[in-house]
């Protein structure tokens, strides 16, 4: 193909171009998430959902990297720069009008999965797990013994594998070992992301972590009897190793998360969590660390400088308002009417209190005692901060809707009893949206404060970066 100067409009417009409207129309598979998808794809060591697509910008949270749609067609489908151009582009461009025949999307490319050289000792890996990462030294040689921890040869990074059963490398993750500069860590290329960095004891327990390090400062922390237990190091926030683990060993059902303490992977620790439910195992604990993950609480017992636990602010907001929540007297004659009256108060903690005492009224109609300590006990375990999403507009619709259904199943005459649960339903869920909506409330108050508070002049006399000679 002859070389082609593309407008900087052309690559806007490809770069911008809908990926999920393109990858389905070229029968490739992604899958909704919330507001973003998944690009499903295999390869020769399996399926992978680990890219995330948001219009035309696209992540692969596996190897922490990400971009626009044109790179993404040279990654994922094999396109040359210009070919994923005008692919995106539909054959026309400014620069130039090219019609290419119609060509079958390419298969992703596959290699085969191959172990980074190993240096003939691990001397720097050693320092920098003991000294920087203050991981004890027998639970480090102990997993160099098992081959699961080594030194890359050319650039002296710490490579962590993921065996299978008979003990063949399946999958590895590498992290640099620099005190210095921007370090990384990336999942080697084709690796099967069912495996991953872990260690599998005797008794029913499996504590689960995001990252080989987490594991080994859990374990430095927590050493009586570590052998024993098992432990799986997830190699981000993705399930597929743990459910592996799990079908492998179903002598393992007590299940505990043990993702960083920052907003998203508590989110991740939720979603995992009701993954592993819908499995069917029930004995699933979060254990969270102090500080934002295990490592930096092990930093924190030498001594070191750490970082502290990030709180998940939408979280906390919505259970303290639940915690906080009173008994309110209602009038059942007027239920409906006065509904209506709350929900035009504007009053969002006062509207969930009447729906929820007014719930409370109809179960007790329909033989079912509930009161509001049990209602609120139901709040607090059905919340899940990882699907509380969207702005305050999009939460107040929400809340609309609901006060909407509502009122309609309210106006429906002579209900049975379970008619009347229903109704009781319907009622607890504006409670719950009205919660939603106050938290997000609260939050959008805070950032807009924040912004102001930040944007403020300042009484200090300011002073021009630029220097003169």
């Amino acid at each position: 193909m002859p070389y082609i100067n593309f407008s900087e409009d052309d690559l806007y417009r490809a770069n911008t171009a809908n990926l999920v409207s393109y990858l389905e129309s070229h029968g490739q598979r992604v899958k909704p998430v919330g507001s973003t998808y998944k690009f499903i794809y295999t390869d020769g060591s399996g399926t992978h959902d680990s890219v995330t697509i948001s219009g035309g910008k696209w992540y692969d949270h596996k190897n922490q990297r990400g971009g626009y749609a044109v790179k993404f067609l040279q990654e994922f489908l094999g396109f040359s720069f210009q070919e994923s151009v005008i692919e995106l582009l539909g054959g026309h461009c400014d620069a130039q009008t090219v019609r290419p025949a119609p060509r079958e999307a390419p298969k992703p490319l596959q290699k085969p999965f191959e172990l980074p050289e190993p240096n003939s000792d691990m001397r720097r890996v050693f320092a920098y797990l003991t000294k920087q990462r203050f991981i004890d030294p027998q639970i480090i040689s102990h997993f160099a013994h098992e081959h699961k921890i080594y030194e890359d040869s050319k650039y002296h990074n710490a490579v962590f594998v993921g065996m299978d059963k008979s003990g063949t490398a399946r999958q590895a993750s590498v992290r640099s070992t620099l005190s210095f500069g921007k370090t990384f860590r990336i999942t080697v290329a084709n690796s099967d992301t069912k495996y991953s960095f872990s260690h599998f004891g005797n008794d029913e327990k499996l504590f689960v972590f995001e990252a080989p390090i987490d594991m080994l400062s859990f374990i430095t922390l927590y050493q009586k009897d570590w052998q024993q237990h098992s432990y799986i190091a997830m190699n981000g926030v993705y399930e597929s190793a743990v459910l592996k683990a799990l079908e492998n060993r179903p002598d393992l059902n007590e299940i505990y998360l043990c993702t960083d303490n920052d907003e998203g992977r508590i989110e991740a620790a939720e979603r995992l969590g009701d993954i592993l439910a819908e499995k069917g195992y029930t004995n699933i604990f979060r254990l969270a660390p102090l500080q934002k993950d295990w490592n930096e609480q092990l930093k924190q017992r030498y001594g070191a400088e750490y970082l502290p636990a990030v709180p998940h602010e939408r979280r906390e907001l919505y259970l303290r308002s639940v915690v906080e929540l009173n008994e309110m007297k209602i009038n059942p004659n007027r239920i409906a009417k006065d509904l209506i009256a709350v929900y035009n108060s504007a009053d969002r903690v006062r509207l969930a209190e009447f729906s929820l005492a007014a719930s409370e009224h109809f179960l007790k109609i329909a033989g079912v005692e509930f009161p509001l300590d049990m209602m609120k006990n139901r709040l607090t375990d059905e919340y899940r901060c990882y699907q509380d999403k969207g702005s305050v507009s999009v939460k107040l619709g929400k809340m609309q809707n609901a006060v909407k259904v509502g009122l309609e199943q309210l106006r429906k005459p002579s209900q049975t009893a379970a008619e009347l649960k229903i109704t009781a339903r319907k009622l607890y869920d504006i409670a719950d949206h009205a919660l939603r909506l106050a938290t997000e409330e609260t939050l959008a108050q805070r950032a807009e404060q924040k912004q102001t508070s930040e944007e403020s002049p300042s009484d200090e006399p300011q002073f021009s970066q630029v220097m003169s000679c």
